[in-house]
């Protein structure tokens, strides 16, 4: 089975991805969603977390042999980023969303040299916003970035826009495309289901989507 099926299906499995297209989530922007994401419940599933921290490893071999840094986005990228970075023998540290206020004020955490070639490790990325902060911010610093890994995107044109913008790729486990199509599949939504949010991630902002009777 191709990877992004496994992942997927291990992330519905564990409602790490959980779709509700008849009872939206409400995000902090307002936006009304059909799918709700947390993938920190990888971590507590050793199964999946296996397969997820293997799946990121074989990411990083495939598409950035070079490199020499694993740095995780704060938080949530921070413990597959240590996890990874022990599969592939690589240091690794983390990117705090802001310089701490105290001690030595890192922004960065860990030791990164300049011109070290660094692979960004994301637990999924949906308008591409706080990755690419941190992206810019290990550029400052005179790292190389040689791109993204991360679980899971939505593929929003936002977000696809932004990455191109930066100059920097993003390789992912999974997508919403291929979630969506496994959740059908598996029984979790209805196949007439798919076209809706497939409606949601290209334009979030039209809520033309909800209701079964569109």
């Amino acid at each position: 089975m191709e990877r992004n099926r496994i992942i997927a299906k291990d992330l519905l499995k564990i409602k790490a991805v959980f779709f509700r297209p008849d009872e939206p989530f409400i995000w902090a922007s307002g936006i009304k969603s059909p799918v709700y994401c947390d993938n920190r419940l990888t971590l507590t599933s050793v199964d999946v977390r296996n397969d997820v921290e293997n799946g990121l490893a074989s990411l990083i071999r495939e598409n950035y042999p070079d490199a020499e840094v694993l740095m995780g986005t704060s938080t949530a990228g921070i413990a597959h980023a240590a996890i990874t970075g022990h599969l592939l023998g690589l240091p690794m540290g983390y990117v705090r969303s802001g310089a701490k206020d105290h001690g030595r004020q890192n922004q960065i955490e860990g030791r990164l040299e300049a011109g070290q070639k660094v692979v960004v490790v994301e637990d999924l990325i949906s308008t591409g916003g706080s990755v690419i902060e941190v992206v810019n911010v290990l550029r400052e610093a005179g790292a190389e970035v040689l791109g993204i890994v991360s679980i899971f995107t939505y593929g929003m044109k936002k977000g696809l826009d932004r990455l191109k913008e930066a100059d920097v790729r993003n390789i992912s486990l999974t997508n919403f495309d291929c979630i969506a199509e496994v959740a059908a599949e598996e029984g979790y939504i209805e196949k007439e289901d798919i076209a809706r949010l497939i409606a949601f991630r290209n334009n979030p902002s039209d809520e033309s989507w909800i209701g079964k009777d569109k």
